[in-house]
């Protein structure tokens, strides 16, 4: 892709062939080509490419993003993006230097770069975002080394990003807009969150640990909402359950629990997939709660994302701040979250 090539490579300043690259690889709403010789490492939240020489220390890091749903302008999400992904995780020396943005397949490109040390370790770390359709992507890159530039140059130079045409757009925004209905609401919807401990070298640290939350709307106007905590930083294991009827009335849905419960539950042999015993009751209340809603469809991941804005904070989707509550459809029979043993409703 052009633009990125030109926009990111001026902060690496490279003369590069094409030898050392193998085929071209496609990850949700992009296509890149691996540097031969490299790692990669798919998550939950994008996709990682590295290379380290062990003898010295010296690295080279390549994030790819998966695309979100974001109303925000590209400014906006490029500022939160070098927020998040680059001085939250490394010490950035000055702001970055904003190249001139420019549009490429329907996408907003705003890319930017800074030094930055990291414990012993300086080197230079660009930011390239990508904004359109109603989403956003990014990219990141940071070395301590020149050794890797000729790989950095390429992999940036392989960069492509799907075209957004008018029909993309316009899925995003009908399923906002028409799918407001009682119909339209029913089925799975999950949040999943993978639990970190923080970054080293520029690569976020997975602990086991998860927080995960889930609504199921019913055709005959029953919902069942569900929450699962297991953190490797608590010795127990939170679970709620929450359940009542629903009401839609245009792009509102109202939740009226009838009962639920909130408790800990210790940890068996420390694994994420077992329940030890019921140790107590946690505080939890029952909140009938009017949520705006909308319902977005991205082609680039296949992905039905209902949003929920309480316009308030509630115990059941947690703080809010100024933002909605998201939740990805799910098949109903692939639920992440499990009932502990024994469990009965109503008890």
């Amino acid at each position: 892709m052009k633009s990125i090539k030109l926009i990111m490579l001026c902060g690496l300043l490279l003369i590069v062939s094409c030898k050392s690259f193998a085929q071209k690889q496609n990850f949700d709403v992009i296509s890149y080509t691996l540097p031969k010789g490299w790692q990669q490492q798919q998550n939950g939240g994008g996709m990682q490419l590295s290379i380290t020489d062990k003898k010295s220390g010296a690295y080279a890091i390549a994030i790819i993003t998966k695309a979100s749903v974001s109303s925000a302008s590209a400014n906006e999400n490029f500022d939160n993006d070098w927020a998040k992904l680059v001085s939250g995780t490394v010490q950035v020396n000055g702001n970055p230097t904003i190249s001139a943005p420019t549009k490429e397949n329907g996408w907003d490109i705003i890319s930017g770069g800074a030094n930055y040390t990291d414990g012993g370790n300086k080197g230079m770390a660009n930011l390239l975002t990508a904004t359109g359709g109603g989403q956003t992507m990014s990219v990141v890159l940071m070395t301590n080394t020149k050794l890797y530039q000729n790989e950095l140059s390429l992999f940036l130079n392989s960069l492509e990003l799907k075209k957004i045409t008018p029909n993309t757009t316009t899925n995003a925004s009908t399923s906002s807009s028409t799918q407001t209905n009682g119909s339209s609401i029913v089925g799975l919807w999950c949040y999943n969150l993978l639990e970190t401990s923080g970054y080293a070298n520029g690569y976020p640290q997975y602990t086991a640990g998860y927080f995960r939350k889930e609504y199921l709307f019913k055709k005959d106007g029953t919902y069942i909402f569900r929450t699962k905590n297991w953190s490797a930083w608590t010795k127990e294991i939170l679970f709620v359950y929450e359940s009542g009827t629903y009401v839609v009335h245009g792009n509102q849905v109202t939740v009226i629990p009838s009962q639920g419960r909130g408790e800990w539950w210790s940890k068996k042999d420390n694994k994420t997939t077992l329940w030890g015993s019921r140790q107590k009751a946690s505080d939890f209340k029952l909140e009938k709660t009017t949520y705006t809603f909308e319902i977005k469809y991205f082609s680039g991941s296949n992905d039905n994302v209902l949003y929920l804005n309480p316009n308030k904070s509630t115990q059941r989707d947690g703080v809010y701040s100024q933002d909605r509550f998201s939740y990805t459809a799910r098949d109903i029979d692939k639920s992440p979250i499990d009932n502990p043993p024994g469990f009965k409703v109503g008890l």
